[in-house]
């Protein structure tokens, strides 16, 4: 009887010990698992907050802004109708407070407002922005036969024997003022 004590003694002794072994295997695997996965974490968090977008910052561009833009094509009285639209690209950046909110070389859009055989107006209708158009309202710019042959007299002598035709020659650079203040987004 001392005997089968004595043995059911140790043998508690051993399945504890192997409890405990067990475990502290266990845990210690625990431990291990929850550190490589931290590990692996840590380099994903920093690499999506470094790829994280910049925050950006709605900015009114004022009624009156000057704006400048070159014409991308000729237009000429005799073909171009009003509503007729036409590509530009910015001349100069437009700044608002020393801060540059629409780029030089941004792509704008203007519109044909007003025909006549010795002259013709137009305005800029929209500016492309990071893939999105944002509206514009300027005032009109006009163009005519006299302006054309007070700035060249050989164009003068063309103008009269195309019975006053207005042109508006490609890479013409026209000076618009923003009829009406505009929200653009900024990045930074």
């Amino acid at each position: 009887m001392i005997d089968s004590q004595i043995h059911r003694k140790v043998w508690l002794a051993v399945a504890a010990a192997g409890l405990l072994t067990v475990a502290g295997c266990s845990n210690k695997a625990t431990n291990e698992a929850a550190a490589t996965t931290k590990k692996a974490a840590t380099p994903k968090a920093v690499s999506v907050s470094s790829k994280a977008p910049q925050p950006t910052t709605m900015v009114t561009v004022p009624k009156g802004t000057a704006i400048s833009a070159t014409v991308g094509q000729t237009l000429a009285s005799n073909k171009s109708h009003v509503g007729d639209t036409f590509a530009a690209r910015l001349s100069t950046p437009v700044q608002v407070e020393g801060k540059t909110v629409i780029p030089k070389g941004a792509k704008v859009v203007g519109r044909v407002v007003k025909v006549k055989s010795q002259e013709m107006k137009v305005t800029l209708a929209s500016v492309e922005l990071h893939g999105k158009s944002y509206e514009l309202e300027t005032n009109s710019v006009a163009q005519s036969a006299k302006n054309q042959a007070k700035n060249n007299p050989k164009d003068s002598a063309q103008a009269k024997d195309k019975k006053d035709v207005t042109t508006l020659p490609a890479q013409s650079r026209l000076s618009f003022k923003l009829a009406k203040s505009v929200i653009i987004p900024v990045k930074g």
